[in-house]
């Protein structure tokens, strides 16, 4: 580390002039108040901030800020450019009795804007041992990611969204305020979730969701904004009209489906609405993640 002295406007004395520190371009700035296991891995260029406390298992990546207060624990892979702001605890162990202490993992890519106070646990054997989160996302305060969660990228979690173990999130989700979920449920792509929801079914692709699994409306407008075309959202849109919201209360949703032939020129986008409805009916109470859970042992 290397130090220099500024002059104060209008001043000529030596005693009046303000010291800069210049560090060495291939050093991370490390605040002398942060507590930073010699055995973590950090690239040359991160900014960690007073009151942080890195494990000796974490390793982060290029580009990274941790500003202060902030608790990197576990055996937690963080990728490049994220921020971590105050009062985050990423890495905790998963909050599951059955958890002893294994060797399990939080993986994070590039990126992300973790505010204040979110956490995210690591997984669990039982769950597949990882909990991943992708790039470009946004994690508002307060967020909770349950173990062994998997979410996409360029997704929104607005504050206190609380997230169970197990879920699945795809990519471009937007979850509002205060939005939980249940353990095992899968939201798909470009899903847009009301504030203060609940979710306790797989949530399709495209949709807007509120209250109580409620389906109300397709997400023309996330859709739009994300670049597909007028046609593309058209059909999209006339796929849900037949799905969710004009059927007759006698039509069923697996005879609403059997009206789509999904071998034959069908849009894409609604292929992959149809196949995520049908996968969801596989699994108990409407999770398909719960069919792939193993067996309870006798």
């Amino acid at each position: 580390m290397l130090a220099r002295f500024l002059k104060r406007p209008g001043s000529e004395h030596p005693s009046e002039s303000v010291p800069i520190v210049l560090r060495a371009t291939n050093m991370p700035r490390i605040s002398p108040l942060a507590s930073v296991d010699p055995k973590a891995h950090i690239a040359d260029d991160c900014e960690i901030g007073p009151f942080c406390m890195v494990g000796p298992d974490v390793t982060i990546g290029t580009g990274c800020r941790l500003l202060s207060h902030v608790v990197l624990a576990g055996w937690t892979t963080v990728g490049c450019d994220n921020t971590f702001h105050p009062h985050c605890v990423i890495g905790g162990p998963p909050q599951d009795k059955k958890f002893r202490g294994e060797r399990t993992q939080l993986i994070i890519g590039d990126r992300n804007d973790f505010r204040e106070a979110v956490t995210v646990n690591l997984g669990t054997e039982l769950g597949g041992g990882i909990t991943r989160i992708g790039d470009d996302n946004l994690l508002m305060v307060n967020c909770h990611v349950g173990h062994d969660c998997q979410i996409g990228s360029r997704t929104i979690l607005s504050n206190n969204v609380m997230l169970a173990g197990h879920m699945h999130i795809g990519n471009n989700v937007v979850m509002s305020g205060g939005a939980a979920s249940h353990h095992y449920v899968t939201i798909g792509d470009f899903a847009f979730i009301a504030g203060m929801a609940r979710i306790h079914h797989d949530v399709p692709p495209f949709v807007k969701l509120s209250e109580k699994d409620k389906i109300r409306a397709i997400n023309s407008e996330g859709l739009r904004r994300a670049g597909f075309s007028e046609s593309d959202i058209e059909q999209v849109e006339e796929a849900g009209k037949k799905l969710f919201f004009n059927r007759e209360k006698n039509h069923t949703m697996a005879a609403a489906l059997a009206e789509f032939d999904v071998m034959n020129g069908i849009h894409p986008q609604v292929k992959l609405l149809i196949e995520f409805l049908k996968r969801r009916d596989s699994g108990k109470h409407g999770r398909y993640l719960e069919s792939l859970r193993p067996p309870k042992k006798a």
